[in-house]
């Protein structure tokens, strides 16, 4: 660990996705190079547990970010408490599943609310004391920003809706002396991927991926290159190093060629996804085991009188 580093000392940075995965880690890492990470996520017993691996008194903001005020209010604690914010860190994210026929309408939706809409919230309401401090801006993407597996059409096209826009900030912010970098990452082992291997369709999906690429990093060394990416604000942050070669070639993942082995596991990754609908229903198909109590809770509060 890379500790006291002059340029994250002190650093006021409000990561988004903070209660678990590379959100977590990262913030725990952040916090040991000296800098003091604000904690925000929708998972008020997650931020608890965060905030109590990091020690101290972290500030720690329950807020959804499909909301555009909560995301400010968010902000708002952040600057009451510090007074200013160096870098914004847009990382919260989850993900949907299902072919087109039969995903279900709510979590394709709910996937783009979250990832795509949930990143522009916390950007634009961090924007104005970013810019007062010459700052940095990061969101989180993926390697499916570029590499676009069958059934998780959401999840790729919000991925590369979040590169889209970084990409678009960047050149709008650079006068302003605000920095912008994406993240691109294959797989981390995360609850998130963790809980997408218990998903059969899901599982063979990742085996239609050569070895090499279906190598999990471990989240430290995650939290580990992404805080590096955070100190010399950098546009594009790989994980691991090899995305960055890929990422060039990305014309070639959708040539015929490259796409043989996926379009022969398409009709078998339906079979499954129509198995587990009619076992489980939509929302057990659709999202891993915490975001469908998530949207579960979503329908009881919608409910006459559920507040």
């Amino acid at each position: 660990m890379n500790t006291g580093s002059a340029s994250l000392k002190d650093r006021i940075i409000l990561v988004t996705g903070a209660a678990s995965g590379i959100g977590a880690a990262t913030a725990l890492e952040l916090h040991g190079r000296g800098a003091m990470p604000v904690l925000v996520d929708c998972d008020a017993d997650g931020l608890r547990a965060s905030a109590h691996a990091i020690g101290g008194d972290p500030l720690t903001v329950v807020a959804d970010v499909t909301s555009l005020t909560q995301c400010e209010a968010a902000v708002a604690a952040a600057l009451a408490r510090h007074g200013r914010l160096d870098v914004v860190w847009a990382n919260a994210g989850m993900a949907s599943f299902g072919p087109l026929s039969h995903t279900d309408p709510a979590a394709w939706n709910h996937c783009i609310d979250v990832n795509v809409k949930g990143v522009f919230h916390t950007v634009r309401a961090a924007l104005p004391a970013v810019l007062a401090s010459r700052g940095y801006v990061l969101a989180t993407a993926s390697a499916a920003s570029f590499a676009h597996p069958p059934l998780m059409s959401a999840y790729a096209a919000s991925k590369a809706a979040v590169e889209a826009m970084c990409n678009a900030w960047r050149l709008e912010l650079a006068a302003h002396g605000v920095q912008v970098g994406v993240i691109h990452a294959s797989w981390v082992k995360t609850p998130m991927v963790d809980e997408g291997r218990l998903h059969p369709g899901f599982a063979r999906l990742g085996r239609t991926m050569p070895a090499p690429m279906r190598a999990e990093m471990p989240v430290a060394e995650a939290a580990r290159r992404i805080a590096d990416g955070i100190e010399a604000r950098a546009s594009r942050i790989w994980l691991p190093g090899w995305l960055r070669m890929l990422h060039w070639l990305r014309a070639l993942l959708h040539t015929p060629a490259a796409e043989r082995q996926l379009r022969r596991a398409a009709p078998e990754l339906e079979a499954m996804y129509l198995e587990g609908l009619a076992a489980e229903g939509a929302l057990a198909s659709s999202y891993g085991p915490r975001e469908r109590e998530r949207a579960l809770a979503r329908l009881r509060a919608a409910e006459p009188g559920g507040g």
